[in-house]
């Protein structure tokens, strides 16, 4: 299982729902952590809290939706000289909810793509190729299960391409101990989700990160959260080793 004890994670998103549970879950295990959120004032209660447990943690504020806010927080993190040696990109935007979908905005599209397609990307970018002149690293990027649903348009559609642009980057680090691949929480009743879902946050926990525990070196998979509910991080990780697979073929 891949050690993080003393590691550097970022995590999108950190400040409330699953990347608030997220970080907590992280510095249990050790981890050291970069906290996002879109400002410094909503990482104060999650910063305190790790690092009760043992953690170093600092903290960054970027409007994701802002590609030049993401640039530059970027180069914040490059100023903290520390190896980042995780990313989780969990932070998302659901738009809207568009009864009248033929009368879905263009603005739905461009803030989606944005926040939930482009900045992951950006920070992609801007860490894979430090992981892979160092030989490891773990990159997660959250996407959805969301399917056939008209109404939330721009939303699903963002979803869709950093799928796309997980597994394409995934094909060039198969077989190294650079993995990328998707987690994705379930349905959970958070702030995105909405309190009519299925399932509580917590259920989350471990399977969204149980990409980043994984050690055999494959990439491009689909790890839904859910799959995992209820099992100790060892079972998870050994489930998730055993039944789930890249999609690259032989």
């Amino acid at each position: 299982m891949y050690q993080v004890k003393g590691k550097w994670a970022l995590i999108t998103g950190a400040a409330r729902g699953i990347g608030y549970l997220t970080a907590k879950f992280m510095a249990e295990q050790g981890c050291n952590l970069i906290l996002h959120s879109r400002s410094l004032a909503h990482t104060e209660k999650v910063l305190k809290e790790v690092r009760a447990l043992g953690a170093e943690a600092r903290a960054v504020a970027a409007d994701l939706n802002d590609p030049d806010a993401v640039e530059k927080m970027l180069k914040e993190i490059d100023g903290f000289d520390v190896e980042v040696a995780i990313v989780l990109n969990n932070a998302g935007l659901q738009i809207a909810y568009r009864s009248d979908y033929c009368q879905t905005p263009v603005s739905d599209y461009e803030i989606s793509f944005r926040v939930n397609t482009i900045a992951p990307a950006m920070i992609c970018y801007h860490f894979l190729p430090k992981m892979m002149a160092r030989g490891t690293g773990r990159i997660l990027n959250t996407t959805s299960g969301i399917a056939l649903d008209v109404c939330q348009a721009g939303y699903s559609a963002s979803k869709a391409a950093l799928d796309k642009i997980t597994i394409d980057l995934g094909s060039r680090v198969q077989g190294t101990d650079v993995m990328i691949n998707l987690t994705d929480p379930g349905w959970c009743r958070t702030d995105l989700g909405g309190q009519h879902a299925p399932n509580a946050p917590e259920s989350a926990i471990p399977g969204i990160v149980v990409g980043v525990f994984c050690d055999d070196r494959k990439s491009g998979r689909y790890l839904g959260a859910q799959h995992f509910a209820g099992m100790t991080l060892e079972q998870a990780v050994q489930k998730a080793e055993a039944e789930f697979d890249s999609p690259y073929g032989a």
